[in-house]
C-alpha cells in the first residue's frame, strides 16, 4: 500500500514501461515466427521444385532412352525384313527351282532343308514385327502378346499360354500398348533364357477402368537380391513409371517368377 505523500508516478510509469516491453517482445517473437514460417515455406518450395525438376529430367532422360531403344529395334527390325528376309526368300525360290534337279536319294535331305529355310523366313517376319513399334501398335497389346506366345511354341522354346478375360476393345490402341508389350517381352527373354521353366502362363484382364496383366513362369525363380540387381527389373520397372503402371515382381527360389502389371486406361495414349 502506498503510504500517505508517496508519489503515484513512479508506479504508474513502471507498469506501462513493462506493458510495453512486454507488447514489443511479443511483436519481436511474432515477426520471428512470421519470418520463420515464411522461410520454411519457401525453403520448402524451392525443395519441391528441385525434387520436381530431378523427376521430370528423370522421366525426360528414361523416355529419351526408350526413344532410342525403340527406334533402334525398328531399324533392326526393318534391316531383318528387308535384307536377310530377302537373302532367304531368294534362295528358297532357287531351292524350289533345283528341286527338280535333285536325285531321289537325296530328295528327302533336300526337301528337309527347303522346309528348313522356309520356316527361318517366317520366324523372321514375325520376329521383325514384333521389333517393329509401328506393328504392334497397329496390331494391338493382345494380338503382339498371342504372337509371341504361338511363336514360342512352334519354336518349342517353353509351352506357352495366354488367357483372356473381358473386353479387349477398353484399351485402345496406341504408344502405351508398346511400352506394356516390351515390359513383357523383357520377361519372356529372362524366361526363356535364365529360368530353366517349361510353362509359361499370361492372363490380360480387361476391366472398365483398368487392365491387369499377370505373366508367371514354373521355373527356378531367384533370391529379392539379384531381382533388385537384375538390369531387366530396372528396365521393366522404368517402363512402367512412363505410363503410371502400377508394377510389381515377385520369386522364390525353385517356385517361379511373376510380374502383375496394372494399367489405369488413358485417353492420351495415342
Amino acid at each position: 500500500m502506498v503510504q500517505p505523500g508517496e508519489p503515484l508516478v513512479s508506479t504508474a510509469a513502471e507498469r506501462y514501461l513493462l506493458i510495453y516491453m512486454i507488447g514489443v517482445l511479443f511483436i519481436v517473437c511474432t515477426l520471428i515466427i512470421v519470418f520463420f514460417i515464411v522461410f520454411q515455406k519457401r525453403k520448402n518450395k524451392l525443395l519441391l521444385d528441385k525434387i520436381e525438376q530431378r523427376q521430370a529430367f528423370e522421366e525426360e532422360l528414361a523416355k529419351t532412352q526408350i526413344e532410342i531403344q525403340e527406334q533402334t529395334l525398328k531399324n533392326i527390325g526393318q534391316d531383318l525384313h528387308d535384307n536377310v528376309g530377302q537373302l532367304l526368300s531368294v534362295a528358297n525360290m532357287q531351292l524350289s527351282m533345283l528341286a527338280r534337279q535333285v536325285s531321289s536319294d537325296l530328295q528327302d535331305t533336300f526337301t528337309e532343308s527347303k522346309d528348313l529355310v522356309k520356316e527361318s523366313l517366317q520366324e523372321l517376319r514375325s520376329l521383325s514385327k514384333s521389333l517393329n513399334s509401328d506393328v504392334i501398335v497397329y496390331r494391338g497389346l493382345q494380338e503382339s502378346v498371342n504372337s509371341e506366345i504361338e511363336r514360342f511354341n512352334k519354336l518349342g522354346l517353353i509351352n506357352a499360354k495366354l488367357n483372356i478375360t473381358g473386353d479387349e476393345n477398353l484399351f485402345q490402341k496406341g504408344k502405351d500398348s508398346i511400352i506394356l508389350f516390351r515390359i513383357l517381352q523383357e520377361f519372356f527373354s529372362n524366361t526363356i533364357k535364365y529360368s530353366e521353366a517349361s510353362l509359361l502362363e499370361v492372363h490380360i484382364n480387361y476391366t472398365p477402368d483398368f487392365v491387369i496383366i499377370t505373366a508367371e513362369d514354373d521355373g527356378v525363380g531367384f533370391d529379392d537380391a539379384q531381382i533388385e540387381r537384375g538390369s531387366g527389373l530396372i528396365n521393366m520397372k522404368s517402363r512402367a513409371e512412363l505410363i503410371d503402371a502400377n508394377f510389381k515382381i515377385t520369386s522364390q527360389l525353385k517356385e517361379g517368377v511373376k510380374l502383375e502389371i496394372k494399367y489405369y486406361y488413358r485417353t492420351n495414349s495415342n
